[in-house]
């Protein structure tokens, strides 16, 4: 598969343009992200094609909570990422990059996009679980042979991704969620490798781009969980993306090379009260919660419009265009 967005240089070196490291890569070299290669002045992908993990998920696992509710897709991973998170929760896969890609099925997009139409309930195909921006290539061929099979594309994603190619992805995805970890460009320097304002010019595109975005924000004891940090994340999204933007707390547990205590539960909940003072709708995730924090209420009307426990989703008060049954309020959820 021919790789995009990069440039070669007089001495065969590479400058990657998929991301905002821009790598420059020396010959028989590879990027931060393990997976693209210098191969006589060319990039060769060594993860094309290749899934680590799959599986038909509730939507509302990714999470996507306005997109399809109560609805299925099928979604795929592969190796590698362009981020070093050290509490990273799929590092198996994200940070164990094989060093050969000779030893693994090589899957083709219509095999996938077959599956996919194959699957019961399936409304189309998630890129998730490690970077999707690290199998760009072939996940732009799934997402446009899944396009015209009338499938869905999801992306889930750190968003540390150029504007170039995330715009031809725009063309392509549906839905995406994009993780938006801290509003601290220290935070993002000194614990995932990254910088802030990549991800936030992603937002800010994604946004623009009328598509449906979600954004992720898991909440670490002493790094990201105090109330100025996250002030500033809610009141960036209000100015930025609007008050009807989709916000997900979640809970973080040690994971990878973070091995500190899981977030208390009555710190999530004094972050979501916060939040819920600037943003329309805003969840808890990554705990068991029944009551506060997994239901959908109407801004207008305060009726709860999708009932959630776990992963079983009702819609209790919506119409088929996703708008309030009781005051006609929306739309709240894409349903169609």
């Amino acid at each position: 598969m021919i790789a995009k967005y990069y440039t070669t240089n007089d001495d065969n070196s590479i400058i990657c343009e998929l991301c905002p490291h821009n790598c420059h890569i020396k010959p028989d070299k590879m990027g931060i992200c393990g997976v693209r290669r210098n191969v006589n002045g060319n990039i060769e992908i060594l993860n094309s094609g290749i899934i680590a993990s799959s599986g038909l998920d509730p939507i509302e696992k990714k999470p996507l909570y306005h997109f399809y509710p109560g609805h299925k897709i099928y979604s795929i991973g592969g190796y590698g990422c362009n981020l070093k998170c050290t509490f990273c929760q799929n590092h198996e896969i994200s940070q164990n990059v094989p060093e050969r890609s000779n030893g693994f099925r090589h899957n083709q997009p219509a095999d996938l996009v077959a599956k996919a139409k194959f699957l019961p309930e399936n409304i189309g195909i998630a890129y998730t679980y490690n970077e999707p921006a690290m199998f760009f290539e072939f996940m732009v061929q799934t997402a446009e042979l899944a396009k015209t099979e009338g499938l869905k594309n999801v992306m889930v994603s750190n968003g540390f991704i150029n504007l170039k190619p995330l715009d031809e992805l725009t063309e392509l995805i549906d839905a995406f969620n994009i993780d938006l970890k801290s509003f601290s460009d220290n935070f993002y320097r000194e614990l995932t490798g990254g910088r802030l304002n990549p991800v936030l010019n992603t937002l800010s595109r994604i946004k623009e781009s009328g598509k449906h975005l979600e954004i992720s924000f898991l909440v670490i004891p002493t790094k990201n969980d105090n109330i100025d940090d996250a002030s500033a994340i809610y009141s960036w999204i209000a100015t930025n993306l609007g008050e009807d933007t989709i916000l997900h707390i979640n809970k973080y547990y040690p994971a990878y090379k973070m091995q500190i205590p899981p977030t208390s539960t009555s710190t999530l909940i004094e972050l979501y009260e916060l939040a819920k003072t600037k943003l329309k709708f805003v969840y808890m995730g990554n705990l068991h919660c029944e009551e506060i924090g997994c239901n959908t209420q109407c801004p207008s009307c305060s009726a709860t419009v999708i009932k959630r426990s776990g992963y079983h989703t009702s819609l209790s008060a919506l119409d088929s265009k996703g708008y309030c049954k009781i005051c006609g309020y929306g739309p709240i959820a894409i349903l169609d």
